[in-house]
């Protein structure tokens, strides 16, 4: 298996352009990448002592710097820690106490977060751009002696942090062997080749941002555009300007696309498809971009495994509404019952996986680890069902997460933000319908004595939750409804949320 892949394309294809900055400009060809990754290895090593185990965590929006990094640090066999920049610092620091990382990167935005870590977490600090940072002595050094390509199949790439079903997020071990072959799974659905563009806006701290296309797509020797945020014109202009060839989306982001002035002026007509993930799109958006000329691909992921894993065949979006598809190559799925027996077409049971792109366990969590995956294959929590021809369809989430803009949102740990303010005895948080975002929370709260507002509870959430976790909607109840255990009934709080 060759991990090394830009030391291949520098040796195939060394002047073709591998990543642009979209934002600027700027432009890498393969080798210059190769060069670059290279140069930064030994700087990371002879400046730091990194060295392979050691963990690297990074905090900034989608950088070309940071790509640099990401092959430089594969050089050393160490393992990077994208950190969501959108989170408080409360979140923040958990991560970094989880993860242990000798060296942490950051933007100058993020300066204050990163220095006021606390004084137990002990990370050097390297600032990504900027006066004596990572990216000024790759401006400034020369070339370099090639450093050896240290890692293995099994060694860990990243470590990628999910939110949390418990409370605190979980770190998604990711190896080489499961981001290889994410990419060979991804190429053979996708049609991926040498001459393909695709404009990425997802960010890196999010595995889709890495590995629904970046990491394919480098793969294969083609070009990645980057941006640092989403924005619906940019998106569209770019990918008619590089004459992109796929484009990447959630429901949220199509539909915002979809709604700009310029959506009916651009040419998009090299794009072969639209990739969409995260939940269904709805049927007249599809019908939207079918009219461009535009067919939408419905797939399904996860971090934990994959994350590219199911996909339907653009002929079948109108067809199969709401299906995500069959399974990719080198993968088994299976719908099974509480009991693990598989279930028959048309049963609706948990989703469970098996493959070799499944992630090699949570970081420092075996109990978590054990839960998520026996016996080879990987229990997902979600809800689906097959249907007589082979589709399968997520109908719900065996636990309470729910999607937000795209970005998973998970109760629980909303949940116990609410309970630290003094005023709230009980909480509770379910998603439901938002015409913007798909889903938003709405809590439930039973207050103790003395007065208590949305607006409190709200600002409360703003100091402790990144932004897309806080709820929309605040309820006060006298109490809440639970069962004979004395569990709260969720069930029973959809009631009282709008349809």
């Amino acid at each position: 298996m060759e991990l090394d892949w830009l030391k291949r394309w520098k040796l195939y294809s060394p002047h073709n352009i591998a990543i642009k900055d979209g934002d600027t400009g700027r432009e890498f060809s393969y080798a210059k990448l190769f060069d670059l990754a290279n140069r930064g290895a030994h700087y990371l090593h002879n400046q730091f002592g990194i060295r392979k185990g050691d963990r690297v965590a990074v905090l900034a929006t989608n950088e070309l710097e940071y790509v640099f990094l990401f092959f430089a640090l594969q050089r050393l066999g160490a393992i990077m820690v994208p950190v969501n920049f959108r989170l408080t610092q409360r979140e923040v620091d958990h991560i970094i106490s989880d993860s242990s990382p000798k060296l942490v990167l950051f933007q100058e935005a993020y300066r204050e977060v990163v220095e006021n870590l606390p004084s137990s977490l002990k990370p050097e600090l390297l600032k990504l751009q900027g006066d004596n940072s990572f990216a000024s002595f790759l401006e400034s050094s020369g070339s370099a002696e090639e450093y050896s390509f240290t890692s293995q199949e099994n060694d860990p790439v990243m470590i990628m942090y999910t939110s949390g079903t418990t409370g605190s997020p979980k770190g998604a071990i990711l190896t080489y062997k499961m981001i290889f072959w994410n990419s060979i799974n991804t190429t053979l659905r996708l049609n991926i080749s040498q001459n393909d563009c695709t404009v990425i806006f997802l960010p890196f701290f999010h595995t889709g941002g890495w590995n629904v296309l970046t990491t394919p797509f480098i793969h294969r020797g083609a070009k990645v555009v980057f941006l640092k945020k989403f924005e619906a014109d940019q998106i569209l202009h770019l990918s008619a300007q590089e004459k992109a060839t796929l484009l990447f989306g959630v429901p949220t982001t199509m539909d915002m696309m979809a709604r700009s002035d310029l959506f009916n002026k651009v040419n998009l007509s090299n794009i072969r498809y639209a990739i969409v993930g995260g939940e269904p799109m709805p049927i007249e958006l599809i019908r939207v971009w079918d009219k461009k000329g535009i067919p939408v691909r419905q797939g399904y992921g996860l971090t934990e495994f994959g994350p590219n894993v199911f996909s339907l065949n653009e002929e079948d979006a109108l067809r199969k509404i709401g299906s995500i598809g069959f399974p990719n190559f080198y993968i088994e799925a299976k719908v099974v019952d509480m009991e693990g027996k598989e279930l028959k077409d048309n049963e609706v049971g948990e989703l469970i996986l098996r493959g070799p792109m499944c992630m090699q366990g949570y970081w420092h969590n075996e109990k978590a680890t054990n839960e998520t995956i026996k016996e080879g294959w990987l229990y997902t929590g979600d809800l689906v069902r097959r249907d007589s021809e082979g589709y399968y369809y997520v109908v719900g989430r065996k636990k309470d997460m729910f999607i937000s803009g795209g970005e998973n949102v998970y109760p629980p740990e909303i949940e116990q933000i609410l309970r630290t303010h003094p005023s709230v005895l009980e909480a509770a948080v379910i998603g439901v319908p938002d015409e913007k975002w798909g889903e938003v929370g709405k809590a439930f709260i039973v207050a103790g004595q003395g007065s208590l507002t949305a607006d409190e509870l709200h600002q409360h959430c703003v100091r402790n939750l990144a932004k897309f976790k806080i709820p929309k909607h605040f309820v006060f109840l006298p109490s809440l409804p639970k069962g004979d255990s004395g569990k709260i009934l969720k069930r029973k709080l959809m009631e009282l949320a709008p349809n």
